[in-house]
């Protein structure tokens, strides 16, 4: 699957919310926090001029970020079963992708894939190798309007059964050549491929970028 370029008024937007983020962090008195807020408050501005989303909530948003401006990590752990790939449907958007999420602060990589697979699928997995490591928001369209990469983990399964979750609404094995539609911010076909690359070729190194 080809990468897609990123509008230039989502960069831009992107930058500017950046800037001001990160300005924050560091903004030493009240006539630099009103700047870098306003710069946020732009952001928003453009985001809403190609999106219709209210202006207030994209800049509450914005300022929530706190810190310095780092893309955030989805983590997917790529189960594999009688030749077929585990994946689980979506019930934001009715559609399926691997069994993944974000990070949470003080994890280890593999230790999100464990937990995301068990929480979605109820499926016990060990990540045996990393197949790749992505920009999310260059495959397909942005994964959200916050910089993201995504690793993708080759597992093993140990243990478990079936079980939607909160967030899950159906656990299947697909066939690789029969595949439902799927969730592209999450999962796509590029992904897929590289799952059926690394189970032809154990020794085939992690893709990037």
């Amino acid at each position: 699957m080809d990468t897609q370029p990123i509008p230039r008024w989502l960069e831009w937007a992107r930058e500017i919310q950046s800037l001001s983020q990160t300005g924050l962090a560091f903004a030493q008195n009240e006539y630099e926090r009103q700047r870098y807020h306003r710069l946020a408050e732009i952001a928003a501005e453009i985001v809403h001029d190609y999106t219709s989303l209210p202006v207030e909530k994209l800049t509450d948003n914005f300022l929530a970020q706190p810190g310095y401006a780092t893309p955030k990590i989805d983590v997917r752990g790529a189960v594999v079963r009688d030749k077929k790939i585990l994946l689980v449907k979506e019930i934001s958007d009715g559609r399926w992708s691997m069994p993944g999420g974000w990070a949470d602060v003080g994890d280890k990589p593999s230790q999100v894939a464990e937990r995301e697979v068990l929480e979605e699928s109820g499926f016990q997995v060990r990540p045996v190798k990393v197949i790749g490591v992505f920009d999310a928001n260059r495959s397909g369209r942005p994964l959200e309007f916050f910089h993201a990469f995504k690793i993708i983990f080759l597992c093993e399964l140990i243990g478990g059964e079936a079980r939607p979750s909160d967030e899950t609404s159906d656990v299947v094995f697909f066939d690789f050549d029969n595949l439902p539609p799927l969730s592209t911010n999450r999962t796509n076909e590029r992904h897929l491929k590289e799952v059926q690359l690394h189970l032809a070729d154990p020794s085939r190194k992690a893709t990037f970028d």
